[in-house]
């Protein structure tokens, strides 16, 4: 492993540097032990590292941020998920070869069929999902003109792509009035940078441009989704140049850029001629131009884990994070939460464009001062003061409850989830209306990418006996008497939960469901699994022991629910999660009331639900239940994570718990718990 220096704080402040970069042992400067120097780029700030490498004679590696880079701007603290490296130069500085350059003349004949048909599938996902650098901002929704409209970018002034990319002040003045001159009947659109949207930095264009024809678009705006609505664009050395490329737009350059003078452009710098005579540009492919520039010149970490990783792990990661972005988009109020669980559901919300505020009660929020966009954060249905008084203002509420893969240990024992699920429509329990997952399952077009996910996801929580709770004996036999004997699971609920009381208008007692299924099934072994909520104290639910035994063969109070759902034939539920987890293991699942999961064609359904029409298969119900609706965090990083992530996350924690969490937890234990939450909360 090469020892290399970095002087600068801020590069060894970021976070998971050493995955970006696993050959390399990155410490402080140590003199005769470096063999190599780590600088950002060609800042002033990076002097004291290129004088340091010239020095000593090693190489000075210069780094940037990657061109798909993270979900929120640096600016506002947000990491980066790729890193450019680069050995020769820096990409941006087309006065002398990089190595970007090196890999994109080496792309005639270096690339294999496989590395292309990868760009190939980045390309059309980047532009799908509308995905960029920078990935906070919403998609244009504004007027558009009938005519014509080209595009103008600017940049922040004194950026070091302007700098270096043979660009000043004077080139944004010839890009305007070249612009405004060979587009006389066009609409000209200036796209304003986001960090100088921000306020953290200024820009090459003024506002005072803006006229009837000249519209100065102040804000801020997804740019892929702007692209769409203009057939040119013009920009001096903009890496949005080369997204409009992506988007198939003409493009004309007035500076150096790297993706310039490959063939693809409209090139108006005076140098680039001299860059085809000195052998430094050639004519390329866009998929060449994108293989090098975003498979082999940039290096990713895989977001969910903080390891090393791909491109692709950083496009999958961003565009479940940007559709989560938009859905909570605004000024969130969450009403009547305890310390505890703010400090719980804070990291959920951590995404650009949600702005959370916790207040004690509804009396304390003033609508004439809430913003168009505010809405209510409420736990579960919601208590109907808050929602009377969301409909007597006309603001909109959304719905929050613990994901269906939760944590090793119970929520009412304090311990934090791993999941919540945020719902704009409903809430995925109370089948009395739509819900978001009712609306995805009911939909959405499943890819065979989601299938495959899902089948993974699948394999991996049957391998290692996941459940939501993960509480209770992690094995569980059979006595002798089931032996030849159909074995049915009946998974006892908490008899108060909304589930039950929005989703099972017939059957809502755990004896009448164990009653019920004994007559219809008189010769089968019935296994009465109780909740673990009611077990531990902390719910109702409870079943007296002579009428549990009086219709179940067995009683399984200390067993963890998988390991009765790896020994059951059949499952007979009202509308406990235990169903679905049925389905994941291929038992028959009877529903006697209405759970999410019920009314695909997946199931034996009691009672019908005209709403859900689709016929699903198991991997597409898996997928909208577990990739599609919920959100998940690793709450010692402080991080969203994706379902495969908190699914081995659990599996550890389940390992280091000795298989199992505990179904009882102490007064003590709990506020130890409270404090910890609260101190990450406070440090994040």
């Amino acid at each position: 492993m090469k020892k290399a220096a970095v002087f600068s704080r801020g590069i060894r402040a970021i976070p998971d540097l050493s995955s970006f970069f696993p050959e390399y042992a990155i410490a402080k400067p140590q003199r005769g032990a470096d063999e190599c120097v780590l600088g950002w780029g060609l800042r002033p700030t990076a002097n004291k590292a290129r004088e340091y490498a010239q020095k000593h004679q090693i190489p000075y590696i210069a780094l940037e941020d990657g061109f798909l880079r993270s979900l929120g701007l640096g600016v506002n603290g947000y990491p980066p998920f790729a890193l450019v490296w680069d050995d020769v130069g820096i990409y941006y500085d087309t006065s002398r070869p990089s190595r970007l350059e090196n890999l994109i003349l080496a792309s005639e004949g270096s690339l294999k069929t496989e590395d292309l048909t990868a760009a190939e599938q980045a390309m059309q996902q980047i532009v799908a999902h509308h995905l960029s650098k920078y990935n906070h901002a919403p998609d244009f929704s504004g007027c558009v003109p009938e005519r014509e409209i080209v595009l103008l970018i600017d940049q922040t002034f004194g950026d070091m792509a302007v700098k270096h990319g043979g660009a000043d002040e004077t080139t944004f003045a010839t890009l305007f009035q070249a612009a405004c001159d060979e587009n006389p009947d066009a609409e000209i659109w200036i796209k304003t940078h986001p960090d100088v949207l921000s306020g953290k930095k200024r820009g090459y264009f003024d506002t005072h441009l803006a006229s009837e024809r000249v519209r100065v678009l102040t804000d801020d705006v997804n740019p892929i989704s702007l692209l769409a609505h203009v057939s040119k664009v013009y920009c001096a050395t903009s890496q949005l140049g080369f997204e409009a490329l992506l988007c198939g737009k003409q493009v004309v350059v007035f500076g150096r850029a790297w993706y310039a003078g490959w063939g693809l452009t409209d090139d108006r710098h005076a140098d680039m001629a001299a860059l085809r005579e000195q052998g430094r540009r050639a004519p390329r492919s866009l998929m060449q131009l994108f293989a090098a520039a975003y498979l082999q010149y940039s290096r990713y970490i895989n977001p969910n884990t903080g390891l090393s990783g791909c491109l692709n792990d950083v496009i999958h990661y961003l565009i479940q994070a940007r559709a989560f972005n938009e859905r909570v988009r605004g000024d969130v109020y969450c009403v009547g939460m305890s310390l505890w669980k703010r400090a719980v559901v804070k990291p959920f919300f951590a995404v650009p464009a949600c702005r959370l505020h916790f207040v004690k009660s509804i009396s304390k929020l003033q609508p004439e001062n809430m913003a168009a966009n505010a809405r209510l954060l409420l736990w579960g249905a919601g208590k109907q003061a808050a929602l009377d008084w969301a409909q007597q203002h006309q603001i909109g509420v959304l719905r929050m409850e613990d994901g269906f893969v939760r944590s090793v240990g119970l929520g009412s024992n304090l311990v934090p989830p791993l999941s919540l699920v945020v719902d704009d429509v409903g809430i995925y329990f109370d089948a009395r209306t739509p819900s978001r997952l009712e609306q995805i399952l009911q939909h959405q077009t499943f890819s065979p990418q989601d299938c495959e996910m899902a089948q993974h996801l699948q394999q991996a929580l049957t391998q290692a006996n996941i459940s939501k709770y993960n509480v209770g004996a992690a094995t569980f036999r059979l006595p002798e008497t089931a032996v030849g004997k159909r074995v049915l699971l009946v998974p006892g609920q908490v008899e108060d939960d909304a589930s039950i009381r929005f989703g099972s208008p017939q059957i809502n007692k755990n004896a009448d469901l164990l009653r019920l299924v004994r007559e219809k099934n008189p010769d089968a072994f019935v296994i009465y699994k109780p909740h673990p909520d009611v077990v531990s104290g902390n719910r109702v639910g409870t079943v007296p022991d002579d009428v549990a035994t009086k219709w179940a063969d067995y009683v399984a109070v200390d067993a963890d629910i998988s390991g009765c759902l790896n020994v059951a034939d059949e499952v007979h539920t009202m509308t406990s999660l235990t169903g679905f987890e049925a389905l994941l293991r291929g038992k028959t699942v009877y529903c006697y009331g209405l759970p999410f999961y019920a009314g695909w064609g997946l199931t034996h359904d009691e009672l019908p639900l005209a709403r859900r029409t689709r016929r699903l298969s198991l991997p597409e119900l898996i997928s909208g239940t577990l990739v599609h609706y919920p959100q998940y965090v690793n709450h010692a990083r402080g991080r969203r994570i994706d379902a495969a992530a908190a699914i081995e996350l659990l599996r550890q924690q389940k390992a280091m718990a000795g298989g199992q969490g505990a179904v009882k937890r102490s007064w003590l234990a709990k506020q130890i718990g409270k404090a910890q939450q609260l101190w990450r909360s406070l440090t994040m």
